[in-house]
């Protein structure tokens, strides 16, 4: 893109969080997207120099962070919850809390080839919020009707990735106390055109896809339902560019939120790491940090149970709590292969070698009966080990 091009934030850094298009009174911002970055550019010709765009962008004034006061590790108490969660189900939890006690939820949810935020304002209406979504997600539209459901004394909870809710709070000015946010531990986001450009290879497209998966608990592959794009039990190149940071956007490895201090009520994630053995282990660990009051209230009302972990052992396992991710050496090489239209798959295998190598071998060993299709080992024994640092949570 041309330097000269005027952009909300700093060129190529932008979160793709849209909160500058829902401020803009002349529609004058566009989110440009491309496979490996995103820009909001303003055309000057509808541009009255308001700098509200400027002003609520996260990536421009990032709101006050503030340290965790409470943190814990634990699960859903509810069956159900916790085995339909990617992890033990925290945020589910704490979201039928919120409806069951009058109040409406935001998130994340995959709708016509899209990833998109939408409200939900029962219990009900929460499944379509479950599961990890390892792509970036579009919240344009939640913005401005969430501040008129604020002001009309409503109470919402936002659950979001850290700029998202930053771009929240910075939308409503922090004027509400009945606003509630919940932040998911964050790895980073790869471009929805990016998946795209992997599922094309095998024939498929977020046209015609009903539903889309990208884990099971500790099983990482992307499916369509319950089929892999791939042999079940393997890791396909999307998911392994994921999980070695290959695949995200420019801005996020220079995230302003990949800390300790967090922007949001509670910051939820998986318990990597936990020293509560391996049956609970396998059936989902959530992890929290609180940063207020309020947050906390949440989290001790929610049918949850609860148990005391060790912070700094918690932030070892999660990475992002303390920095963001590191671009491997071979990220450059991959963003210009993808931009010249080279294959994803092939470039993947040749930027990440071993990870691809290992999965190989299980997709042959499973294909001839030796082993069934298995998981992520949290001792770091088995060959779908990964570095528990490069993974996103729900």
């Amino acid at each position: 893109m041309d330097s000269k091009v005027k952009t909300v934030c700093q060129l190529n850094q932008c979160a793709g969080c849209m909160s500058c298009v829902d401020s803009c009174p002349k529609k004058a911002i566009t989110i440009h997207t491309d496979l490996m970055k995103y820009n909001a550019v303003i055309n000057m010709d509808l541009c009255v120099d308001c700098n509200l765009c400027h002003t609520i962008c996260p990536q421009n004034n990032p709101p006050k962070p503030a340290a965790p006061k409470y943190w814990y590790q634990g699960w859903a108490n509810d069956d159900e919850i916790r085995k339909n969660s990617a992890s033990g189900g925290f945020a589910s939890a704490i979201a039928k809390k919120f409806i069951e006690d009058g109040g409406e939820v935001y998130g994340c949810c995959y709708e016509q080839g899209e990833f998109v935020f939408r409200c939900a304002d029962n219990v009900e209406g929460l499944k379509k919020f479950a599961g990890s979504k390892y792509v970036k997600s579009n919240p344009r539209g939640c913005y401005g009707e969430i501040k008129q459901k604020l002001s009309d004394d409503k109470k919402i909870l936002f659950i979001g990735l850290p700029c998202q809710v930053a771009a929240i709070r910075n939308y409503t000015r922090d004027k509400f106390d009945s606003l509630y946010t919940v932040d998911l531990i964050c790895h980073g986001t790869p471009s929805p055109m990016l998946l795209e450009n992997f599922l094309q290879q095998y024939g498929y497209s977020l046209k015609t896809i009903k539903d889309i998966r990208f884990r099971n608990k500790n099983r990482f592959q992307l499916k369509e339902g319950y089929k892999g794009i791939i042999t079940n039990g393997v890791s396909d190149r999307y998911i392994i560019a994921f999980l070695n940071s290959l695949n995200y956007t420019e801005n996020c490895y220079q995230c302003k939120y990949a800390r300790r201090e967090r922007v949001s009520d509670i910051t939820v994630g998986d318990s990597w790491g936990s020293d509560l053995g391996d049956s609970e282990i396998q059936k989902g660990l959530s992890l929290a940090l609180c940063t207020s009051n309020k947050g906390h209230a949440l989290l001790k009302e929610a049918n949850l149970h609860l148990k005391d972990v060790d912070l700094d052992k918690a932030i070892e396992r999660n990475g992002q709590l303390e920095h963001s991710s590191e671009k491997p050496n071979g990220y450059d090489n991959f963003c210009h292969g993808i931009e010249s239209g080279k294959k994803f798959n092939s470039l993947v295998t040749k930027n990440l070698r071993k990870p691809c190598f290992r999965q190989d071998v299980k997709e042959i060993l499973i294909k001839m009966k030796i082993i069934r299709g298995g998981a992520v080992n949290y001792s770091g024994i088995s060959m779908m080990t990964f570095d528990m640092d490069k993974i996103n949570t729900d």
